[in-house]
């Protein structure tokens, strides 16, 4: 299995949409759980890094150095 790499700042997008329609988040903490904000409509959730890294398809654009 694929090891995910992703950081605080990095914009991810998920493989199912949120009910807004965007699949595009960003990433605003990491730890055992992920907190991270729907770009469509600015609504943070927080989820476990399992279901995280199952749900995640790629790093749209990484975090600013």
């Amino acid at each position: 299995m694929e090891i995910k790499q992703f950081r605080v700042g990095d914009t991810v997008e998920m493989k199912k949409p949120h009910p807004c329609g965007s699949k595009l988040w960003k990433v605003l903490r990491t730890g055992a759980d992920i907190r991270m904000e729907c770009l469509g409509c600015k609504h943070s959730v927080m989820i476990s890094r399992a279901k995280f890294e199952k749900a995640m398809k790629r790093v749209v654009e990484p975090a600013a150095e």
